[in-house]
């Protein structure tokens, strides 16, 4: 019997936001830092500004900014807010 060897995670996020907010700009600062101490190059993150893009917030029914997304690996899972509680970012995206 082969033993399988962990493989690391690769994330697929997306955050969507409202404009240059406070709201947004922290929601973005404050995932930039969560996800270099923690994920280390092992995502890929999409930024979408809602007001730019709205087709796409609607698509995924999206009704309130920032709001993030771990598209990868399934399930889909969201967090609404500036994300400044870094314990609960990493328990919302099943990472710790």
């Amino acid at each position: 019997m082969a033993i399988k060897k962990e493989t690391k995670k690769n994330y697929t996020l997306k955050l969507f936001v409202t404009g240059n907010t406070l709201n947004s700009t922290r929601a973005i600062a404050n995932l930039k830092m969560i996800l270099a101490d923690e994920l280390k190059g092992m995502y890929t993150l999409k930024i979408i500004d809602v007001l730019k893009n709205p087709q796409l917030a609607e698509d995924e029914k999206i009704l309130a900014t920032p709001t993030l997304s771990r598209i990868l690996p399934p399930p889909i899972r969201r967090i609404i807010g500036d994300l400044s509680d870094k314990e609960k970012v990493l328990i919302g995206l099943d990472i710790m």
